[in-house]
Protein backbone atom coordinates (compact mmCIF):
# COMPACT_ATOMS: atom_id res chain seq x y z
CA UNK A 1 0.00 0.00 0.00
CA UNK A 2 1.29 3.38 -0.94
CA UNK A 3 0.13 6.06 1.67
CA UNK A 4 -0.53 9.15 0.24
CA UNK A 5 -1.96 12.65 1.21
CA UNK A 6 -3.38 15.07 -1.18
CA UNK A 7 -4.18 18.80 -1.93
CA UNK A 8 -4.91 21.85 -4.27
CA UNK A 9 -3.38 25.63 -4.22
CA UNK A 10 -5.48 28.25 -5.00
CA UNK A 11 -4.47 28.30 -8.55
CA UNK A 12 -5.62 24.70 -9.29
CA UNK A 13 -2.45 22.25 -9.01
CA UNK A 14 -2.75 19.20 -7.40
CA UNK A 15 -0.35 18.39 -4.88
CA UNK A 16 -0.08 14.62 -3.81
CA UNK A 17 2.12 13.55 -0.82
CA UNK A 18 3.94 10.57 -0.56
CA UNK A 19 6.37 10.40 2.88
CA UNK A 20 8.68 7.36 3.01
CA UNK A 21 11.10 7.70 5.67
CA UNK A 22 13.38 5.24 4.98
CA UNK A 23 14.62 6.45 2.14
CA UNK A 24 17.85 9.47 2.41
CA UNK A 25 16.40 11.09 -1.35
CA UNK A 26 13.12 12.37 -3.09
CA UNK A 27 11.40 12.35 -6.03
CA UNK A 28 9.45 15.58 -7.03
CA UNK A 29 7.41 14.59 -10.64
CA UNK A 30 5.25 16.81 -12.54
CA UNK A 31 2.28 15.03 -15.10
CA UNK A 32 0.78 17.55 -17.30
CA UNK A 33 -2.14 16.59 -19.09
CA UNK A 34 -1.22 17.13 -22.51
CA UNK A 35 0.35 14.52 -25.01
CA UNK A 36 0.25 14.13 -28.67
CA UNK A 37 -3.60 12.90 -28.39
CA UNK A 38 -4.20 16.91 -27.75
CA UNK A 39 -2.30 17.87 -31.05
CA UNK A 40 -3.92 18.98 -34.20
CA UNK A 41 -3.16 16.70 -37.61
CA UNK A 42 -1.43 19.48 -39.52
CA UNK A 43 1.00 20.34 -36.16
CA UNK A 44 1.93 17.01 -34.79
CA UNK A 45 5.06 16.35 -32.94
CA UNK A 46 4.23 19.43 -30.63
CA UNK A 47 3.87 17.45 -27.22
CA UNK A 48 7.49 15.80 -27.93
CA UNK A 49 9.13 19.12 -28.65
CA UNK A 50 8.38 20.45 -25.70
CA UNK A 51 9.42 17.20 -23.47
CA UNK A 52 12.85 18.75 -25.27
CA UNK A 53 12.16 22.32 -25.06
CA UNK A 54 11.32 22.38 -21.12
CA UNK A 55 15.25 21.74 -20.66
CA UNK A 56 16.39 24.57 -22.35
CA UNK A 57 16.27 27.45 -19.71
CA UNK A 58 13.15 29.77 -18.50
CA UNK A 59 12.19 32.86 -17.20
CA UNK A 60 15.10 33.02 -14.23
CA UNK A 61 17.39 30.27 -15.08
CA UNK A 62 19.28 29.91 -17.90
CA UNK A 63 20.63 26.41 -16.91
CA UNK A 64 18.15 23.51 -16.28
CA UNK A 65 20.95 21.05 -15.59
CA UNK A 66 23.26 22.72 -13.95
CA UNK A 67 22.18 23.53 -10.31
CA UNK A 68 20.73 20.39 -10.33
CA UNK A 69 23.51 18.67 -10.92
CA UNK A 70 25.22 20.61 -8.22
CA UNK A 71 23.43 19.54 -5.13
CA UNK A 72 23.49 15.69 -6.89
CA UNK A 73 20.05 15.59 -8.75
CA UNK A 74 19.02 13.69 -11.85
CA UNK A 75 16.38 14.62 -13.87
CA UNK A 76 14.46 12.87 -17.09
CA UNK A 77 11.55 13.58 -18.81
CA UNK A 78 8.88 10.74 -21.35
CA UNK A 79 5.92 12.13 -23.52
CA UNK A 80 3.13 9.76 -24.59
CA UNK A 81 -0.32 10.17 -26.49
CA UNK A 82 -2.09 10.75 -23.49
CA UNK A 83 0.10 12.70 -20.67
CA UNK A 84 4.03 14.33 -20.87
CA UNK A 85 6.13 13.86 -17.94
CA UNK A 86 9.26 14.88 -15.88
CA UNK A 87 10.81 14.08 -12.82
CA UNK A 88 13.79 15.03 -10.80
CA UNK A 89 15.63 12.61 -8.26
CA UNK A 90 17.85 14.11 -5.53
CA UNK A 91 18.73 14.31 -1.76
CA UNK A 92 15.85 15.12 0.57
CA UNK A 93 17.84 18.09 2.05
CA UNK A 94 18.49 19.70 -1.56
CA UNK A 95 14.50 19.39 -2.36
CA UNK A 96 13.70 22.55 -2.36
CA UNK A 97 16.08 23.31 -5.78
CA UNK A 98 13.42 20.95 -7.44
CA UNK A 99 10.59 22.93 -6.43
CA UNK A 100 13.02 26.14 -7.84
CA UNK A 101 13.53 24.28 -10.65
CA UNK A 102 10.39 23.12 -11.71
CA UNK A 103 8.06 26.11 -10.75
CA UNK A 104 9.80 28.58 -12.79
CA UNK A 105 9.82 26.58 -16.08
CA UNK A 106 6.04 26.10 -15.21
CA UNK A 107 5.91 30.09 -14.77
CA UNK A 108 7.05 30.50 -18.34
CA UNK A 109 9.76 29.12 -20.75
CA UNK A 110 12.93 31.42 -22.09
CA UNK A 111 10.78 30.96 -25.62
CA UNK A 112 14.31 31.94 -26.90
CA UNK A 113 14.73 31.45 -30.76
CA UNK A 114 18.11 29.78 -30.34
CA UNK A 115 16.67 27.23 -28.39
CA UNK A 116 13.91 26.59 -30.13
CA UNK A 117 16.16 26.31 -33.16
CA UNK A 118 18.51 23.53 -31.20
CA UNK A 119 15.65 21.70 -29.92
CA UNK A 120 14.04 21.23 -33.33
CA UNK A 121 17.14 20.19 -35.21
CA UNK A 122 17.74 17.16 -31.83
CA UNK A 123 14.11 16.04 -32.26
CA UNK A 124 14.16 16.14 -36.52
CA UNK A 125 17.51 14.06 -36.05
CA UNK A 126 15.61 12.15 -33.02
CA UNK A 127 12.62 11.58 -36.51
CA UNK A 128 15.24 10.46 -38.80
CA UNK A 129 17.14 8.40 -36.69
CA UNK A 130 14.95 5.99 -34.97
CA UNK A 131 11.54 6.29 -37.35
CA UNK A 132 12.95 6.51 -40.77
CA UNK A 133 16.20 5.44 -41.04
CA UNK A 134 15.42 2.62 -38.80
CA UNK A 135 14.56 -1.03 -39.58
CA UNK A 136 10.83 -1.42 -39.24
CA UNK A 137 10.99 2.31 -37.42
CA UNK A 138 7.97 3.38 -39.76
CA UNK A 139 6.06 0.89 -38.20
CA UNK A 140 3.94 2.31 -35.74
CA UNK A 141 3.28 5.10 -37.58
CA UNK A 142 1.61 2.63 -40.23
CA UNK A 143 0.05 1.20 -37.77
CA UNK A 144 -1.55 3.55 -35.99
CA UNK A 145 -2.81 5.43 -39.32
CA UNK A 146 -4.71 1.86 -40.16
CA UNK A 147 -6.13 1.33 -37.14
CA UNK A 148 -7.52 4.68 -36.46
CA UNK A 149 -9.79 6.60 -38.62
CA UNK A 150 -10.78 9.39 -36.35
CA UNK A 151 -8.88 9.36 -33.17
CA UNK A 152 -5.74 11.62 -32.66
CA UNK A 153 -4.23 8.08 -31.94
CA UNK A 154 -3.74 7.93 -35.43
CA UNK A 155 -0.36 9.58 -35.32
CA UNK A 156 2.78 8.41 -32.57
CA UNK A 157 4.40 10.75 -30.16
CA UNK A 158 6.64 11.67 -32.42
CA UNK A 159 4.64 12.94 -34.87
CA UNK A 160 2.84 12.58 -38.07
CA UNK A 161 5.21 14.08 -40.33
CA UNK A 162 8.46 15.22 -39.93
CA UNK A 163 7.67 18.71 -41.52
CA UNK A 164 5.01 19.78 -38.74
CA UNK A 165 8.57 20.12 -36.11
CA UNK A 166 10.21 21.48 -39.19
CA UNK A 167 8.32 24.21 -39.62
CA UNK A 168 6.33 25.11 -36.31
CA UNK A 169 7.21 29.00 -35.33
CA UNK A 170 7.44 30.98 -32.09
CA UNK A 171 4.06 31.75 -32.04
CA UNK A 172 2.48 28.41 -32.18
CA UNK A 173 5.03 27.18 -29.39
CA UNK A 174 4.03 29.79 -27.07
CA UNK A 175 0.43 28.86 -27.93
CA UNK A 176 0.69 25.31 -26.90
CA UNK A 177 3.24 26.06 -23.70
CA UNK A 178 0.22 28.73 -22.22
CA UNK A 179 -2.25 26.41 -22.71
CA UNK A 180 -0.73 22.70 -21.34
CA UNK A 181 1.76 23.77 -18.77
CA UNK A 182 -0.09 25.96 -16.20
CA UNK A 183 -1.27 24.70 -12.37
CA UNK A 184 -5.06 23.56 -13.39
CA UNK A 185 -3.42 20.86 -15.87
CA UNK A 186 -0.92 19.49 -13.67
CA UNK A 187 -0.22 17.00 -10.80
CA UNK A 188 3.01 17.23 -8.73
CA UNK A 189 3.93 14.47 -6.88
CA UNK A 190 6.44 14.56 -4.17
CA UNK A 191 7.56 10.88 -2.63
CA UNK A 192 10.49 9.77 -0.52
CA UNK A 193 11.76 11.37 2.79
CA UNK A 194 9.75 14.54 3.10
CA UNK A 195 6.43 16.22 5.28
CA UNK A 196 3.25 17.05 4.54
CA UNK A 197 3.82 20.74 6.41
CA UNK A 198 6.96 20.75 4.47
CA UNK A 199 5.76 19.81 0.76
CA UNK A 200 2.57 22.21 1.75
CA UNK A 201 5.00 25.25 2.13
CA UNK A 202 7.43 25.08 -0.40
CA UNK A 203 4.74 23.97 -3.06
CA UNK A 204 2.81 27.27 -1.88
CA UNK A 205 6.06 29.58 -2.10
CA UNK A 206 7.17 28.16 -5.43
CA UNK A 207 4.28 27.24 -7.47
CA UNK A 208 1.36 29.74 -5.62
CA UNK A 209 1.66 32.73 -7.53
CA UNK A 210 1.85 30.82 -11.07
CA UNK A 211 -1.77 31.87 -12.92
CA UNK A 212 -3.90 29.09 -12.68
CA UNK A 213 -4.68 28.39 -16.63
CA UNK A 214 -7.18 26.43 -17.68
CA UNK A 215 -7.60 22.54 -16.85
CA UNK A 216 -7.57 20.52 -20.20
CA UNK A 217 -11.32 19.55 -21.01
CA UNK A 218 -11.23 17.17 -24.41
CA UNK A 219 -13.44 16.95 -26.70
CA UNK A 220 -11.94 14.45 -29.52
CA UNK A 221 -13.35 12.82 -31.88
CA UNK A 222 -14.41 9.02 -30.77
CA UNK A 223 -13.16 5.96 -32.91
CA UNK A 224 -16.03 4.51 -34.27
CA UNK A 225 -16.92 0.49 -33.84
CA UNK A 226 -14.34 -1.40 -36.76
CA UNK A 227 -16.55 -3.57 -39.05
CA UNK A 228 -14.26 -5.15 -41.26
CA UNK A 229 -10.77 -6.36 -41.68
CA UNK A 230 -7.71 -4.41 -42.58
CA UNK A 231 -4.89 -5.16 -43.93
CA UNK A 232 -1.43 -3.78 -45.39
CA UNK A 233 1.21 -4.83 -47.24
CA UNK A 234 4.70 -2.97 -47.41
CA UNK A 235 8.13 -4.17 -48.46
CA UNK A 236 11.50 -2.26 -47.36
CA UNK A 237 15.15 -2.80 -46.64
CA UNK A 238 14.83 -5.01 -43.87
CA UNK A 239 16.44 -8.24 -42.32
CA UNK A 240 13.25 -10.20 -41.85
CA UNK A 241 9.71 -10.01 -42.83
CA UNK A 242 7.25 -9.25 -39.59
CA UNK A 243 3.79 -9.46 -38.95
CA UNK A 244 2.19 -6.76 -36.60
CA UNK A 245 -1.52 -7.30 -35.99
CA UNK A 246 -3.61 -4.64 -33.34
CA UNK A 247 -7.36 -5.16 -32.31
CA UNK A 248 -9.02 -2.48 -30.89
CA UNK A 249 -9.79 -2.79 -27.33
CA UNK A 250 -11.42 -1.18 -23.94
CA UNK A 251 -10.05 2.27 -22.41
CA UNK A 252 -7.76 2.73 -19.58
CA UNK A 253 -10.61 2.77 -17.16
CA UNK A 254 -13.04 0.66 -18.52
CA UNK A 255 -13.93 -2.65 -17.20
CA UNK A 256 -12.26 -4.62 -19.61
CA UNK A 257 -9.26 -3.35 -19.66
CA UNK A 258 -7.17 -5.23 -16.97
CA UNK A 259 -9.14 -8.99 -18.55
CA UNK A 260 -7.57 -7.44 -22.33
CA UNK A 261 -4.18 -7.34 -20.37
CA UNK A 262 -4.23 -10.54 -18.88
CA UNK A 263 -4.98 -12.17 -22.55
CA UNK A 264 -2.13 -10.37 -24.05
CA UNK A 265 -0.09 -12.24 -21.15
CA UNK A 266 -1.61 -15.83 -21.74
CA UNK A 267 -0.85 -14.90 -25.19
CA UNK A 268 2.70 -13.34 -26.11
CA UNK A 269 4.39 -12.85 -22.49
CA UNK A 270 7.33 -14.42 -22.21
CA UNK A 271 8.74 -18.01 -23.78
CA UNK A 272 6.06 -19.84 -21.47
CA UNK A 273 2.99 -18.24 -23.51
CA UNK A 274 0.54 -19.80 -25.80
CA UNK A 275 1.60 -18.07 -29.10
CA UNK A 276 5.39 -18.36 -28.49
CA UNK A 277 5.17 -22.03 -27.55
CA UNK A 278 3.63 -23.13 -30.41
CA UNK A 279 4.57 -20.52 -33.29
CA UNK A 280 8.09 -20.13 -31.86
CA UNK A 281 9.54 -23.20 -30.36
CA UNK A 282 7.82 -25.88 -31.70
CA UNK A 283 6.42 -24.72 -35.46
CA UNK A 284 9.23 -22.51 -35.93
CA UNK A 285 6.69 -19.99 -37.99
CA UNK A 286 8.28 -16.94 -36.22
CA UNK A 287 11.87 -15.99 -34.66
CA UNK A 288 10.10 -13.79 -32.21
CA UNK A 289 6.31 -12.86 -30.92
CA UNK A 290 4.75 -11.40 -28.53
CA UNK A 291 1.54 -9.75 -27.18
CA UNK A 292 1.08 -6.69 -25.28
CA UNK A 293 -1.43 -3.76 -24.96
CA UNK A 294 -0.53 -0.14 -25.76
CA UNK A 295 -2.18 1.00 -22.58
CA UNK A 296 -3.86 3.87 -23.64
CA UNK A 297 -5.95 6.09 -21.57
CA UNK A 298 -8.45 6.39 -24.38
CA UNK A 299 -9.84 2.70 -25.88
CA UNK A 300 -6.04 1.51 -27.12
CA UNK A 301 -4.83 -1.95 -29.19
CA UNK A 302 -4.33 -5.25 -28.39
CA UNK A 303 -1.01 -6.12 -30.19
CA UNK A 304 0.69 -9.47 -31.22
CA UNK A 305 3.97 -9.23 -33.34
CA UNK A 306 7.11 -10.60 -34.54
CA UNK A 307 9.76 -11.24 -36.76
CA UNK A 308 8.58 -14.29 -39.14
CA UNK A 309 11.80 -16.73 -39.31
CA UNK A 310 13.98 -17.13 -42.41
CA UNK A 311 12.78 -19.20 -45.11
CA UNK A 312 8.63 -18.27 -44.29
CA UNK A 313 6.54 -15.80 -45.77
CA UNK A 314 4.91 -13.60 -43.49
CA UNK A 315 1.16 -14.21 -45.47
CA UNK A 316 2.36 -17.67 -44.93
CA UNK A 317 2.48 -16.79 -40.73
CA UNK A 318 0.04 -14.65 -40.35
CA UNK A 319 -2.35 -17.47 -41.80
CA UNK A 320 -0.92 -19.97 -39.25
CA UNK A 321 -1.25 -16.96 -36.46
CA UNK A 322 -4.86 -16.87 -37.36
CA UNK A 323 -5.37 -20.47 -37.54
CA UNK A 324 -4.16 -20.67 -33.95
CA UNK A 325 -6.27 -18.05 -32.58
CA UNK A 326 -9.87 -19.56 -34.41
CA UNK A 327 -8.83 -22.24 -32.88
CA UNK A 328 -9.09 -20.96 -29.29
CA UNK A 329 -11.94 -21.10 -26.92
CA UNK A 330 -13.22 -20.95 -23.77
CA UNK A 331 -11.87 -24.37 -22.45
CA UNK A 332 -8.25 -22.66 -23.36
CA UNK A 333 -8.37 -20.42 -20.46
CA UNK A 334 -7.39 -22.51 -17.41
CA UNK A 335 -7.36 -22.07 -13.97
CA UNK A 336 -3.26 -22.93 -14.00
CA UNK A 337 -2.91 -19.80 -16.96
CA UNK A 338 -5.12 -17.92 -14.86
CA UNK A 339 -2.77 -18.24 -11.63
CA UNK A 340 0.46 -17.73 -13.33
CA UNK A 341 -0.02 -14.16 -15.28
CA UNK A 342 -1.90 -12.96 -11.90
CA UNK A 343 1.41 -13.95 -10.25
CA UNK A 344 3.59 -11.75 -12.96
CA UNK A 345 1.64 -9.28 -13.54
CA UNK A 346 1.20 -8.98 -9.10
CA UNK A 347 4.73 -9.91 -8.74
CA UNK A 348 5.78 -6.91 -11.08
CA UNK A 349 3.30 -4.29 -9.66
CA UNK A 350 4.64 -4.84 -6.08
CA UNK A 351 8.65 -5.03 -7.69
CA UNK A 352 8.06 -1.83 -8.87
CA UNK A 353 6.92 -0.41 -5.42
CA UNK A 354 9.74 -0.73 -3.76
CA UNK A 355 11.63 2.20 -5.37
CA UNK A 356 10.79 6.03 -4.84
CA UNK A 357 10.21 7.08 -8.46
CA UNK A 358 7.57 3.94 -9.58
CA UNK A 359 5.47 5.19 -6.66
CA UNK A 360 5.08 8.55 -7.99
CA UNK A 361 4.51 7.91 -11.23
CA UNK A 362 1.80 5.21 -9.85
CA UNK A 363 0.09 7.76 -7.86
CA UNK A 364 0.61 10.68 -10.86
CA UNK A 365 -1.41 8.51 -12.97
CA UNK A 366 -3.81 7.81 -11.16
CA UNK A 367 -4.79 11.87 -10.43
CA UNK A 368 -4.27 12.35 -14.34
CA UNK A 369 -7.21 9.42 -14.77
CA UNK A 370 -9.26 10.88 -11.69
CA UNK A 371 -8.53 8.56 -9.15
CA UNK A 372 -5.33 8.84 -7.14
CA UNK A 373 -5.83 5.46 -5.43
CA UNK A 374 -5.40 3.59 -8.56
CA UNK A 375 -2.35 2.43 -7.92
CA UNK A 376 -3.10 0.41 -4.62
CA UNK A 377 -6.29 -0.70 -6.44
CA UNK A 378 -4.82 -2.28 -9.17
CA UNK A 379 -3.87 -5.69 -7.79
CA UNK A 380 -7.46 -6.20 -6.43
CA UNK A 381 -8.95 -5.33 -9.60
CA UNK A 382 -6.61 -8.15 -11.45
CA UNK A 383 -6.98 -10.36 -8.95
CA UNK A 384 -10.66 -10.40 -9.04
CA UNK A 385 -10.34 -11.33 -12.80
CA UNK A 386 -12.14 -15.17 -13.62
CA UNK A 387 -11.28 -17.07 -16.53
CA UNK A 388 -14.55 -16.10 -18.07
CA UNK A 389 -13.81 -12.60 -18.32
CA UNK A 390 -10.44 -13.74 -20.46
CA UNK A 391 -12.69 -15.90 -22.85
CA UNK A 392 -15.35 -13.03 -22.72
CA UNK A 393 -12.77 -10.12 -23.80
CA UNK A 394 -11.13 -12.98 -26.30
CA UNK A 395 -14.87 -13.38 -28.59
CA UNK A 396 -14.82 -9.62 -28.23
CA UNK A 397 -11.67 -7.97 -29.17
CA UNK A 398 -9.76 -10.72 -31.31
CA UNK A 399 -12.03 -10.97 -34.05
CA UNK A 400 -11.69 -10.54 -37.56
CA UNK A 401 -13.32 -8.01 -38.36
CA UNK A 402 -12.04 -5.76 -35.47
CA UNK A 403 -8.24 -6.61 -36.58
CA UNK A 404 -5.58 -4.37 -38.42
CA UNK A 405 -2.53 -6.18 -39.85
CA UNK A 406 1.02 -4.96 -41.29
CA UNK A 407 2.81 -7.16 -43.20
CA UNK A 408 6.20 -5.70 -43.26
CA UNK A 409 8.46 -7.75 -46.20
CA UNK A 410 11.85 -7.80 -46.88
CA UNK A 411 12.84 -6.55 -50.21
CA UNK A 412 14.76 -9.76 -52.39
Amino acid sequence: MIGFEEFYLDNGLRVVVHEDHNFPSAVVNIMYDVGSRDEEETRTGFAHLFEHLMFGGSKNIPSYDEPLQKVGGTNNAFTSPDITNYYVSLPSVNIETAFWLESDRMLSLSFDPNVLEVQRKVVIEEFKQRYLNQPYGDTWHKIREMAYEKHPYRWPTIGKEISHVEQAVMEEVKAFFFKYYCPANAVLVVAGNVTLEQVKRLSEKWFGSIPSGVANNRSLPQEPKQKEAKILSVEADVPLDALYKVWHMDARLGRDYYPTDLLSDILGRGKSSLLYKKLVKEEKVFSALSAYITGSFDPGLLCIGGRVQHGVEAEEANTRLEELLNEINDATFTDMQMEKVKNQVTFGLNAGKSELLPRALGLAYGAVLGNTNLVNEEEGLIKRIEKEDIARVFRDVVNKENSSTLIYKAKN
